[in-house]
This record gives structure tokens, C-alpha cells and sequence, in this order.
């Protein structure tokens, strides 16, 4: 099987996080342009939440690992990555490669440039089996 280039896989995190999120009631809202710190803001009636979407197809050791750091994607990359915070955004939505799903609130992050999904610590914030990535 062919690789898929990270823009595409990002793209299909993107519809997962709408799929998950329209079928739970929110209205959404995509950002006109690129925005840095959110992908899409969601709408629960009560109050808009911005929502950074990441995923990953790396496995190993039992878990899935995350990179949650934006490290440029383009050729004009000045070397320095942008560590995630919880001051850009409010949850944190991540597809994996087998299609599972976490929606976790951005204070809950307790890393800067990568987490290790699968195991207990944010086992409270998994969500409903999406479709696989690969």
C-alpha cells in the first residue's frame, strides 16, 4: 500500500473530527484560510470550542504516539517548532491509525511536543471508533 503524504492524512483527521463531532450535536465552523492554532471550532450552544486536530500511523511499545508540536510541513521551515498549548486551542482531537479517537480538553495536555495514546492516562477522553487510516 502506498505511503499517504501527511496533508492527506491530516485532511482525513479533520473529516473524522467533523464526523465524531456533528454526530454528537455540534454545529461547526471551519476557519477561513489556514489557521495555526485550531483546525475547526465546534458549537455545543453553549460555547464555541477551538479544536486542533492531529493524528499518527506510529505504533509501538503498545501505544500510539502523537506528535503534538507543529514543526512547519513546507520547505520554508525555520527549524523552530511551535509547542502546543492550551492558550491555542480548547481540545485536542486525534485520530490513529486503527481508528480510535480521543477528544481531550487542551488543559488536560500535559506535554508540549508529543503524547502516548492507548494506555490509561487519557483513557477518559477516548471517544467512539472512527475509521482506520490506514
Amino acid at each position: 500500500m502506498e505511503r499517504m503524504s501527511p496533508r492527506r492524512q491530516g485532511d482525513l483527521g479533520e473529516l473524522s473530527a467533523m464526523e465524531w463531532l456533528g454526530s454528537k450535536g455540534y454545529k461547526l465552523w471551519l476557519p477561513v484560510l489556514h489557521s495555526p492554532d485550531c483546525d475547526l471550532i465546534a458549537e455545543d450552544g453553549d460555547e464555541l470550542l477551538r479544536v486542533q486536530v492531529k493524528t499518527s500511523t506510529r505504533y509501538r511499545n503498545r501505544r500510539w504516539e502523537v506528535m503534538i508540536c507543529t514543526r512547519g510541513g513546507n520547505q520554508s521551515w525555520s527549524g523552530v517548532s511551535k509547542l502546543f498549548s492550551p492558550s491555542r486551542c480548547d481540545r485536542l482531537f486525534v485520530l490513529v491509525g486503527d481508528g480510535r479517537r480521543w477528544f481531550i480538553p487542551a488543559d488536560a495536555v500535559d506535554a508540549t511536543t508529543g503524547l502516548r495514546l492507548g494506555g490509561p492516562k487519557y483513557a477518559a477522553f477516548e471517544v467512539e471508533v472512527g475509521r482506520p487510516l490506514r
